[in-house]
């Protein structure tokens, strides 16, 4: 589930100069870009049509917005299945995150339909092998997450270092309560020390790996038109950088995408940050996997809800030898964490891009 950023130097902005109208026409329109990501949000009839519960819940976290997932409409349930043509073996050899991207999904899916008259409940497949929501009589039930669904987005900047209200502390660990997963959250300044200095070290182990930075390269969409293009991927403005064209782009990342200026964004983006939310399941299964995606949709979804922005810090559970460190920080020795999210007051950047629905339903 992690997003990341690229540092775009002065050398990269001398670059730009030459054809405003050739530029233009080669990174597209924002305005464009806006509109797609607005109609995407547009809000549901009631009932909705199963079109447009699929939607919504395409809105979910998802690890490199690669979007992993298929939907199957039955007689009475929604499948959410991994697309594997779409995994990313290099930073998740094993499909954690693609099946806890599943469980953000499927969360998505109960909150939207039982807030507009479909209410149900989410079970494992008959194969084990995704999430299913299984529609059930009963009434409908509106919750603040609903609202969220469409607000929700990992802000990958720096946050202005408020502290959080404990009440809406309390909040958070309320909403993500699910069971077979435990929630840490570390708010005093040296424990989140610690887990920043552990993301640093494992984020220089990743720099470090070709086949990480070549899959990360082909998941970084440089300006508006690829985006819209392609309907999935990281967005560089959504992420705080300049659009540029792709081949400036391109040149832009292998230019400076290096260990010293991530690491060093690294640094500040968390000690920016208000907390660090560390998910871990009792087991590590796909069920428990699944669950934990459903509980990190929850928090992020109630973050949005209250204002607080979220993002994914995950380097030190892909370099698998940092695992045992991080886990005893948070008090859960001999267990692997699953997701770790930092949290605080940012900026609003531009939504990120879903697929067509036809796509991924089917």
């Amino acid at each position: 589930m992690n997003r990341r950023t690229f540092f775009i130097g002065a050398g990269g902005a001398l670059m730009l100069a030459g054809s405003t109208t050739a530029w233009m026409s080669s990174v597209g329109s924002m305005t464009d870009y806006e509109a797609y990501a607005k109609r995407l949000r547009a809000d549901l009839t009631v009932p909705p049509n199963i079109r447009d519960l699929v939607r919504y819940a395409t809105l979910a976290a998802n690890s490199h917005n690669t979007q992993p997932w298929r939907f199957h409409a039955g007689d009475g349930f929604i499948d959410i299945l991994p697309d594997f043509s779409r995994r990313t073996p290099a930073v998740d050899p094993n499909d954690h995150h693609l099946f806890v991207s599943l469980g953000c999904a499927a969360e998505n899916l109960a909150i939207a339909a039982a807030a507009t008259g479909w209410p149900g409940e989410v079970q494992m497949t008959p194969e084990a092998d995704g999430a299913r929501y299984a529609f059930a009589s009963g009434s409908m039930s509106t919750s603040p997450l609903y609202a969220a669904i469409t607000q929700r987005q990992s802000t990958r900047v720096e946050y202005d270092r408020r502290p959080i209200p404990v009440a809406d502390l309390a909040f958070l660990e309320q909403a993500a309560d699910t069971p077979g997963v435990h929630l840490t959250l570390l708010t005093d300044r040296v424990r989140i020390g610690k887990v920043r200095d552990l993301i640093v070290a494992a984020n220089g182990v990743q720099m470090a790996d070709p086949a990480f930075i070549s899959e990360l390269k082909r998941w970084i969409r440089f300006n508006p038109r690829s985006a819209l293009a392609s309907g999935d991927g990281l967005f560089s403005a959504a992420s705080g950088n300049p659009v540029l064209p792709n081949v400036l782009g391109r040149f832009a990342f292998e230019r400076f995408f290096n260990a010293r200026t991530e690491n060093d964004t690294c640094a500040r983006q968390i000690d920016s940050s208000a907390g660090v939310a560390v998910f871990v399941g009792d087991r590590q299964d796909k069920m428990h996997w699944i669950r934990v995606g459903r509980s990190c949709q929850r928090f992020a979804l109630t973050a949005a809800h209250l204002g607080i922005k979220v993002a994914f810090i995950n380097q030190p559970i892909e370099v698998a030898r940092f695992r045992p460190e991080l886990a005893a920080l948070v008090g859960d020795a001999g267990r692997r964490p699953d997701i770790v999210l930092r949290f605080g007051y940012g900026p609003t950047l531009p939504l990120s891009l879903r697929r067509p629905v036809q796509a991924v339903l089917g």
